[in-house]
């Protein structure tokens, strides 16, 4: 599995999400790059999973636009060639009621190449080999997130999206998925993900997005994030301080 790259730089222009009166994202200019996981790091209610759900196509902008390798895509994800090399998984990833291995036949469907071969090599992926017919909502809630992870491969997406996909995990757990996502950083995908786990980020981040009341507060590489934030936001969070 090697996602093409062709999609990229995935450009957000003065991205504005405003619902019910509310401003969601502030006008949000972004460019994330091949290469690393870029994460996105910042308080509750800071847009990152608006963000992360205005790239796949599941919130529609208010203003502002969207570019793939410079193409101006669809914000209603109505463009399904555009769609198709994209994959996000949620904090609380949805199990069919059906089998692992099933679950990601389900995400396989029109796939003309050898499925049974495909889902082998994806469980394998996730660590969840030999697993393939055990009930999906009969695994533990490490195992159904790397499960999701492989559903979400299915179709060797170019960028894959990650809500806080260690939420609530267990340290053992939490170590299962992130050593994924290095191996599908690895293999080309370019994944982006939210965290609040500062630690996490340091371990995974090529860059570190902070979002503060929708607005992006301060991006850069890791190191230098970390080490010489410029904004008074990053400073602060970096801190432990509540950002507010």
């Amino acid at each position: 599995m090697r996602a093409p790259v062709t999609d990229l730089p995935l450009v957000f222009e003065q991205a504005n999400v405003i619902a019910g009166g509310v401003t969601i994202l502030d006008h949000v200019s972004l460019t994330l790059s091949a290469g690393p996981p870029t994460v996105l790091i910042g308080p509750n209610g800071a847009g990152k999973t608006t963000l992360l759900r205005v790239a796949m196509g599941l919130t529609p902008l208010s203003s502002g636009r969207i570019t793939w390798n410079g193409q101006e895509r669809s914000g209603s994800g109505s463009d399904s060639a555009s769609k198709a090399r994209r994959a996000i998984v949620f904090q609380r990833p949805a199990m069919l009621r059906r089998s692992a291995a099933a679950n990601i036949d389900y995400a396989l469907a029109g796939v003309s190449a050898p499925r049974a071969q495909r889902i082998d090599e994806l469980l394998a992926l996730v660590g969840l080999s030999g697993l393939g017919s055990r009930p999906a909502r009969r695994l533990s809630g490490g195992e159904q997130q790397r499960l999701a992870l492989a559903r979400a491969l299915a179709r060797d997406p170019a960028i894959l999206f990650l809500d806080e996909p260690t939420a609530s995990l267990d340290p053992a757990a939490t170590k299962a998925i992130e050593d994924i996502v290095r191996a599908v950083a690895a293999r080309g995908v370019k994944v982006v993900m939210s965290t609040h786990d500062l630690g996490q980020a340091k371990r995974l981040a090529g860059d570190v997005v902070l979002l503060h009341r929708g607005r992006l507060a301060e991006h850069g590489p890791t190191p230098a994030f970390f080490d010489t934030p410029r904004s008074d936001e990053a400073r602060q969070f970096i801190a432990g301080e509540l950002l507010v």
